[in-house]
């Protein structure tokens, strides 16, 4: 039982009830033990998710609940109104949809591990998938509700999913947050009064679990003890749950279609459950070989994916601690600033023996330059490799032809020589370039390069000027 301090408080109001009836394993007689506790990696057993109690909850075709998000706001049973509840809230993902829609068996599984989170069973503490990384998760497989090929993701996100399932006018105005605020908008015509996800988070609340208790349930059964793995038979805990939802989502004054003839003798009363003898109890929530096979395969799977994970960790580890060296340098082929100066020399001498004696950079001179910097050359053992001579690129030119600036940049780049010093005397193309250069800049800067020329006597103030707006104008 989910709290055993109810037992003399109904003491003196037991009718036709025996106590010892009800036989609660000792781990749930504390509220706070209610959520399974398994270790890593261990199977979630039928019994564990009371798989047929989920079963006939799931199973059953009265037609009794208004959908309110449903189209028209039909009539639908409670596997519809549960799963279209989840499909609704803004907080399921296109993906979790689309394979709803897709796989309607995935989308009941998911709805019945859904409602187990409703509950309170399954804490935020669980993952579903073998490939969770995190400390803060625990890795259960779940074979009886894993048929099908979805992910159901985790405990957290299941949760967030179901804080969100309200009805459109709750976003605004919050939505009743205990049993009497729900059956006040019942009675007061606003059918449903909440969403069938919210009503089961008021009525899970250890702050109701009293009230609760006291209105519907013969003691020492409670509203949560539904779920644990009590000796009453699933079928009619199925029956007493539906009875609840309907009690509250369609109001206490209508027919309910789930009554017994006790609960219609006792209004208010939720149907008698009938206790289960031991072999009885036995013979429910029983794990299928396939299943527990399957279990197992999913649990050394988890275990291995745990043992590669370390092992990853610990080599990253000892990455950082001794970390690579670096990889050598690969050979270079640059060449320093002095070597650079020496095929410059070498270059020199070539170019000034093609001009011949008595011009200009004659070799005479480049020698002397030469011979001025032989003691200061640094030895290297790395060879001056020979340079061919450079041969300018003339062909197809008009030597006497007057070129444009983008010809001449063009020739230069084909008759130049990069090495070569540049002070040989240039010829009438080199200085019409230079010229046509400084006109630009001229233009640019908006008067002619300085210094200026001197005024002439009696010029006019409008003459001197050399503004740019007038050379601007030049260029129409």
């Amino acid at each position: 039982m989910a709290s055993s301090s109810s037992t003399d408080r109904y003491a003196a109001n037991i009718q036709g009830w025996n106590i010892q009836q009800v036989n609660t394993p000792p781990q749930y007689l504390g509220r706070k033990t209610l959520p399974i506790k398994r270790a890593d990696a261990e199977p979630l057993t039928r019994e564990d998710l009371q798989y047929d109690l989920l079963y006939y909850i799931f199973t059953d075709t009265t037609k009794a609940f208004v959908d309110y998000l449903a189209p028209t706001r039909p009539i639908v049973n409670f596997c519809d109104l549960y799963v279209n509840a989840l499909y609704n809230s803004p907080k399921c993902s296109k993906v979790l949809k689309d394979k709803m829609v897709e796989t309607p068996a995935f989308a009941i599984e998911f709805a019945k591990i859904a409602l187990l989170t409703n509950v309170g069973r399954i804490n935020t503490t669980m993952a579903f998938f073998p490939e969770m990384k995190t400390a803060l998760r625990s890795y259960h497989p779940v074979p009886s509700l894993q048929k099908t090929d979805g992910n159901l993701q985790d405990a957290p996100r299941i949760k967030n999913c179901l804080k969100a399932a309200l009805l459109p006018f709750e976003f605004k105005n919050p939505p009743p947050s205990s049993p009497a605020e729900i059956i006040e908008k019942a009675r007061a015509g606003q059918i449903p009064p909440t969403s069938v996800v919210n009503l089961i988070f008021v009525l899970s609340n250890s702050n109701h679990a009293m009230t609760v208790a006291q209105k519907h349930f013969d003691p020492p059964v409670e509203f949560l003890d539904l779920f644990l793995p009590i000796n009453l038979s699933s079928a009619s805990r199925a029956r007493v749950f539906l009875w609840i939802m309907f009690h509250y989502l369609q109001g206490p004054d209508r027919p309910n279609p789930f009554d017994d003839d006790y609960s219609r003798a006792n209004p208010g009363r939720v149907p008698r459950m009938r206790p289960l003898t031991r072999d009885e109890q036995a013979q429910e929530n029983v794990d299928p070989l396939d299943e527990i096979e399957w279990g197992k395969r999913m649990s050394a799977l988890r275990s291995k994916f745990l043992r590669e994970l370390v092992d990853e960790m610990e080599q990253e580890k000892r990455r950082k601690k001794n970390p690579p060296l670096p990889p050598p340098p690969a050979p270079s082929t640059s060449y320093s600033a002095l070597e650079m100066a020496a095929l410059r020399q070498v270059r020199a001498q070539r170019y000034a023996a093609s001009e011949g004696p008595g011009s200009r950079g004659s070799s005479h001179s480049h020698e002397t330059r030469t011979h001025g910097h032989t003691s200061h050359e640094p030895s290297s053992s790395r060879p001056i490799p020979p340079l061919e001579p450079f041969k300018a690129d003339l062909s197809g030119e008009d030597p006497s032809q007057e070129r444009t600036m983008l010809q001449q940049a063009w020739h230069v780049v084909n008759s130049t020589d990069p090495l070569e010093d540049s002070d040989k005397e240039e010829d009438e193309h080199v200085r019409l370039d230079y010229n046509r250069r400084m006109r630009v800049l001229a233009r640019l800067r908006g008067k002619e390069p300085t210094p200026e020329p001197e005024l002439q006597p009696g010029s006019s103030q409008d003459a001197q000027s050399t503004g740019r707006l007038q050379h601007v104008q030049s260029w129409r």
